[in-house]
């Protein structure tokens, strides 16, 4: 899956586009992604995380190292 956040696990949500005469059509909001190469200290390598933008804030007031942990917890192989 391309739009989701490696931390956060933020997803696409789904909606109408609502016209002028209130016709509905699907659309959906997908969160802004952004892939962003950290320098791990410990296992001395960069990692390439696909991180929304408010999981780059999260990961800059954790830490690298917290960070990394978190999304292993969750599953995901890095």
């Amino acid at each position: 899956m391309s739009a989701h956040c490696m931390l956060t696990g933020a997803r696409p949500g789904f909606g109408n586009h609502v016209s002028h005469s209130h016709r509905r059509t699907s659309r959906r909001f997908d969160p802004n992604i952004q892939t962003k190469r950290y320098w791990l200290p410990g296992e001395r390598r960069h990692v390439r995380l696909r991180l929304s933008t408010k999981g780059i804030r999260t990961l800059d007031a954790i830490g690298v190292e917290a960070a990394v942990a978190r999304i292993r917890a969750r599953g995901v192989r890095i």
